[in-house]
């Protein structure tokens, strides 16, 4: 067993501890308006939340699904949707809990290994990833050119997905590491749901 992925399942179950993780989570409007491409990139890995949600979709999808791609393929097109919903304006109510609801809904899945019908699955992380891109898109309102950070960040997006995959395949027989894994994003959901409370 490589020590890279230990030590990443490592990283993130320490940083779970953390409680400032909601760096994007709110409504920074037009903080963000000239941004391009590369800081489009950047984005999701710099909140905690979005980072965490990303990995466990795929990390997920590696122990549950046959098609692999298709829960994260579903959250990917889900969040340009609802990013596209954050720049048009639109808000939806409840976006901060319902971003650490999915971490915690996300590292249950983990850790207990859940598989379900895909078409649930995709439904379920699509309905999460909704939340995920309004609060980017909210921040993204007044950019000049949308297109170059919204396509920045979804590439971010499948390539956070991408190692969540090959963490989970890589450990797809070591049970304990979904186990920490997903407990970790878990209490991470749980740590943000107190701080809203």
């Amino acid at each position: 067993m490589s020590c890279k992925p230990l030590r990443t399942i490592f990283l993130i179950a320490i940083s779970a501890l953390s409680t400032s993780a909601m760096a994007h989570i709110g409504t920074d409007s037009g903080a963000h308006a000239e941004i391009g491409f590369a800081e489009g990139l950047q984005h999701p890995f710099t909140g905690l939340d979005h980072l965490a949600a990303m990995l466990a979709v795929g990390f997920w999808s590696a122990l549950s699904a046959r098609r692999l791609w298709t829960v994260p393929l579903a959250f990917a097109t889900m969040l340009l949707a609802g990013a596209l919903l954050g720049l048009a304006g639109i808000e939806l109510p409840a976006v901060e809990p319902m971003i650490a609801a999915s971490l915690l809904v996300l590292g249950l899945l983990v850790a207990l290994r859940t598989r379900l019908p895909a078409a649930l699955a995709a439904s379920l992380v699509g309905l999460f990833a909704i939340f995920h891109g309004v609060a980017h898109g909210t921040e993204l309102t007044g950019a000049a050119n949308l297109w170059a950070p919204l396509s920045g960040m979804l590439l971010a997006t499948l390539a956070l997905h991408a190692i969540g995959l090959g963490l989970g395949l890589a450990f797809r027989d070591t049970t304990w590491i979904s186990r920490l894994a997903g407990t970790s994003v878990a209490a991470l959901g749980v740590t943000l749901l107190a701080q809203l409370a």
